[in-house]
């Protein structure tokens, strides 16, 4: 049982783990600072959580449940961000990096078919170690791309929610039933104990 339940934590957590580290690799090359910081605590909280699943840890496996319910409600985020949902602007909001950069997502210039033209001279608000650039021919345009990749964690992330669900009731079932047969430590139990084979033969004493 031990080796199922290991499986069932580890195919989807596996492949939520590979996707995410695909998607970190890309925000970094775009300086995407918030989507790196989710991405690297998610990291690790798979890790507690696959480790939760080895050593039978239900509160490891049960926190892990819960940042995977955050982890869906903040690629949600992402993709009303991308999608300008309300007043959310992809274009004027730098919430994404944290307002230190003016960097975009990295598939804005490298999406596939996309065509980068520098423009020059550029305008005189771009700053000096920006260059400015026009974008065109893009076969996909780069928040679709986001949100895509952020449509796919939340896919895997509710995956991994159910068998996470299930793998703490096998735990807990399976420690309810030891506590209902008592365990070892209910019946004192004590290893067998090593018997003498010597007989003790009465000794006379002559007056």
């Amino acid at each position: 049982m031990g080796i199922i339940r290991y499986l069932l934590l580890y195919c989807p957590t596996n492949i939520l783990t590979v996707c995410v580290l695909e998607r970190q690799i890309f925000d970094f090359l775009g300086y995407q600072w918030a989507p790196i910081l989710a991405n690297f605590v998610h990291i690790i909280i798979v890790i507690l959580g696959l480790f939760g699943t080895i050593q039978y840890r239900p509160r490891y496996i049960t926190g892990y449940a819960v940042w995977l319910v955050l982890w869906v409600t903040w690629n949600v985020f992402v993709i009303c961000f991308y999608l300008e949902a309300g007043d959310l602007s992809k274009e004027t909001d730098l919430i994404l990096t944290f307002n230190i950069s003016m960097h975009r997502s990295w598939w804005m210039e490298n999406g596939p078919g996309c065509t980068v033209t520098s423009v020059t001279p550029a305008p005189d608000w771009a700053p000096e170690d920006h260059r400015y650039i026009t974008v065109s021919g893009c076969f996909l345009e780069y928040q679709y791309i986001e949100v895509a990749h952020s449509s796919l964690q939340i896919v895997l992330a509710l995956a991994g929610f159910i068998y996470a669900c299930y793998v703490v009731k096998c735990i807990t079932e399976e420690e309810d039933s030891f506590d209902f047969i008592g365990g070892f430590d209910s019946y004192g139990y004590q290893g067998p104990q090593k018997t003498s084979h010597l007989q003790l033969q009465p000794m006379y004493m002559s007056k």
